[in-house]
């Protein structure tokens, strides 16, 4: 999928596999994102501690009053104890709700910054990496990864330290209060070490199935939704339902099983757990009775023992989650670390206010190597001049201009513009000197002004409506109920082609750019729409040089001169009429077109 990026590659790929438990090059780039919240965190983390050690006096304390109070009636002692029961219960209520609290806070503001770091990163990537990337997998990456990689940070780590505090804390206490009897009931550890590697093993292909599974549905959601007026056109509905009811009784089959696993685990805990209970009940019943140690301790024992158990299991249901984790991050720095194949020199400067020159000199480009689009292409469009690029699909037109704005690099020869090499002036004042209509007219989500303005924000609402009025659409605004402050829905669904079209020639008027580029521009809209557009166009190009792609040829009729592309060549440059005169390539598309209407 990515050329020249192998380890990113084999992420995108593997995307729903479990990573290591610990991956050493993603902790090692972590701190970057606690240092800003450590304060947070470190408070989070005290509050986990007072929570753990406050749970660890309560039992405790039950065992002081029962040997020390209750058995000896000092009511007095009862009392304070009670005291102290309180002021623990109300420590462990204080130490969770800064655990939370700011524990929540640094989990969002690492939400936060890692969201806006590859956002900002993904706009600095070059059009080929998109080209071979599945926006599907890249919103993935920055949700769902970023999400998993955040509870690591905040909530997992802390468990895990917590827990494993927790553990080492009662088998010390157990220890101290009664060696023998803390040696005994901990023997059933090594049993659940060995359960819980043997359940690990099952319980992983289990949870990667439910991922792989997850994903699948996510796909065929995505592309049902995105393709549901072809479907509806067919009468496909029942189809495309079967299919959909398909993987999603996969779906549910993965999950079934999943948590199948996790209910084995749960009990096997309790078992042991009951084991454990058994035991001290047994032998701590015997030291009681033969005046060994007291109940207080006994009862304590068993409190500690239910306290045991509840780490151990949160650690083992935390291992899965550990490894997701791992496999986020691996997968969000591995993205992260993708560099843009177009890049500003060190050298680059800010081009100046330019008159439109394009010189194409010797230019050769390929997408992959070895299979070149365009071959040794020699043409000097001058400043002011209107010149049409037209040949059949897969010549080259595209790609021509792509190279005009520095969307890739040329293979071989070199674009200038006012005799600067693209190469050498810095993207972005390069690009604010080119307007370009695409073929498809994609618009934001916002109102119809926000998009007019978008190359523009510092436009006025006066200017906005000159440039739509240029562009032939202020008439179809005005009649809307909120005029240009009229929602356009996503990806402007609300308008038709013809009027999402319009919207974007009026943009790229605004921003007037001395060079423009039209690339299919009029290749989805209506008749109607197409002489708006062309009349639009005579007073837009005057003054500024304009670059029109076109299949209908009788948009570019008016061009100074149209240059005809086959298999990534040029082979004809005139006029309109020269090259109907000269009967080659472009006299018989221009006949094959309009064939139909002759033949009327």
């Amino acid at each position: 999928m990515f050329h020249g990026g192998g380890h990113l590659h084999s992420a995108f790929d593997e995307d729903e596999a479990l990573g290591k438990v610990y991956d050493s090059k993603v902790i090692a780039r972590l701190p970057k994102y606690l240092a800003p919240v450590k304060l947070w965190i470190a408070l989070g983390a005290s509050g986990m501690v007072i929570r753990s050690l406050a749970a660890l006096a309560m039992p405790f304390l039950v065992g002081i009053a029962i040997d020390r109070f209750i058995l000896e009636g000092d009511l007095g002692g009862l009392n304070i104890i009670a005291i102290l029961c309180i002021g623990t219960a109300l420590l462990v209520w204080a130490g969770g709700y800064m655990e939370t609290l700011f524990l929540s806070y640094a989990g969002q503001s690492i939400l936060f910054r890692m969201r806006t770091e590859m956002f900002d990163h993904l706009h600095r990537l070059s059009m080929s990496f998109f080209d071979r990337t599945l926006v599907g997998k890249l919103m993935s990456r920055v949700q769902n990864d970023v999400n998993q990689i955040q509870q690591l940070l905040t909530s997992g780590i802390l468990t895990i330290i917590t827990s494993s505090l927790t553990l080492v804390g009662i088998a010390c206490v157990m220890i101290m209060m009664n060696a023998r009897l803390a040696l005994l009931t901990l023997t059933v550890v090594p049993i659940l070490a060995i359960i819980i590697f043997i359940w690990q093993r099952f319980a992983r292909r289990a949870f990667i199935k439910v991922r792989q599974a997850i994903s699948v549905v996510n796909a065929q959601l995505q592309e049902g939704i995105s393709g549901v007026r072809v479907t509806q056109s067919l009468s496909r509905e029942g189809r495309s339902f079967e299919e959909f009811n398909n993987v999603n009784q996969a779906h549910l089959g993965a999950n079934i099983n999943a948590v199948r696993m996790q209910a084995l685990m749960a009990p096997a805990v309790q078992i042991l757990s009951g084991i454990a209970f058994g035991l001290v009940l047994v032998f701590g019943g015997y030291q009681v009775l033969a005046g060994e140690m007291g109940p207080g301790v006994l009862i304590t024992f068993l409190l500690y023992i239910q306290s045991f158990f509840r780490p151990v299991f949160e650690l083992t249901m935390l291992y899965t989650e550990l490894q997701r984790a791992m496999a986020s991050g691996a997968r969000i720095f591995e993205l992260l670390d993708v560099e843009p194949e177009i890049k500003d020199s060190p050298q680059a400067i800010e081009m100046p206010t330019i008159k439109g020159e394009v010189n194409f000199n010797h230019l050769s480009f390929a997408y992959q190597s070895g299979v070149e689009v365009l071959h040794d292409i020699d043409l000097i469009v001058n400043p002011g001049e209107t010149v049409a690029i037209v040949g059949r699909t897969g010549a080259g037109k595209s790609s021509l201009m792509n190279l005009i704005a520095r969307f890739y690099e040329t293979t071989e020869g070199e674009v200038t513009i006012d005799g600067y090499n693209v190469c050498s002036v810095t993207q972005q004042s390069l690009r604010r000197q080119i307007g370009i209509v695409p073929q498809d007219a994609f618009l934001f989500s916002g109102s119809i002004e926000d998009n007019i303005k978008y190359g523009h924000p510092e436009a006025s609402h006066q200017e906005v409506i000159e440039a739509a009025k240029m562009a032939g659409i202020h008439d179809f605004i005005s009649l809307l109920e909120n005029g240009y402050d009229t929602s356009v829905g996503e990806r402007g669904g609300n308008l038709s082609a013809g009027q999402r079209q319009l919207t974007c020639l009026a943009r790229a008027i605004l921003a007037n750019p001395p060079i423009l580029i039209l690339d299919e521009a009029t290749s989805n809209v209506d008749t109607n729409t197409e002489r708006i557009m062309q009349e639009s166009l005579r007073h837009l190009v005057r003054g500024r040089t304009c670059i029109i792609i076109a299949h209908r040829l009788s948009t570019v009729t008016n061009a100074d001169r149209i240059v005809v592309l086959e298999q990534g060549e040029i082979v004809e440059i005139g006029s309109h009429q020269e090259l109907l005169a000269k009967q080659g390539l472009y006299y018989n598309m221009f006949e094959a077109l309009n064939a139909p209407n002759l033949e009327q």
